[in-house]
């Protein structure tokens, strides 16, 4: 439990320094484009997604990917939504108290899933305003191609 307590940590660091001064329709296509472009450069097959207040900015399922994947897009959407923090911070922060997220958050496993891929689209003093998710990579896979991707693209020093 303590590397889920160290993991915790360091996703929530990458909340505090992953935001956004503003973010357009267009940022959204340069960043879906971006998080696409760098998962096909790495032979991974992904779907996309980013959302502002509820209105979908971006979508595309690259080749190799299924349906399911917007299925789970959906459910890491909803934590996310429903939390304010990235959908891998929620289920690990129920392992870092020897629980499951599925078992002990009282939530319908068929709506949410805590799973890593979805980030907060944070702007800097608003909070939460959407999400940015990947899915189609094991859950640590989807969550560090999101935040690797979102850190090139705010040229956010790697250490914060």
């Amino acid at each position: 439990m303590q590397e889920q307590l160290i993991l915790l940590e360091e996703l929530g660091r990458q909340e505090e320094a992953l935001q956004f001064e503003r973010f357009s329709n267009e940022d959204a296509l340069a960043l879906g484009l971006r998080l696409v472009e760098y998962a096909r450069r790495n032979g991974k097959a992904v779907t996309v997604d980013i959302a502002r207040n509820g209105h979908q900015l971006f979508h595309h399922a690259m080749a190799g990917t299924t349906p399911d994947n917007a299925g789970w897009v959906r459910r890491k959407n909803n934590v996310v939504q429903r939390f304010g923090h990235s959908s891998y911070y929620m289920g690990t922060q129920y392992r870092s108290k020897g629980k499951t997220f599925e078992e002990h958050s009282g939530l319908d496993f068929s709506e949410y899933a805590a799973h890593g891929g979805a980030f907060p689209l944070l702007i800097k003093g608003t909070g939460p305003v959407g999400t940015i998710t990947v899915s189609g990579l094991p859950q640590r896979e989807d969550h560090e191609l999101l935040v690797t991707v979102l850190r090139e693209f705010l040229a956010v020093d790697h250490h914060q």
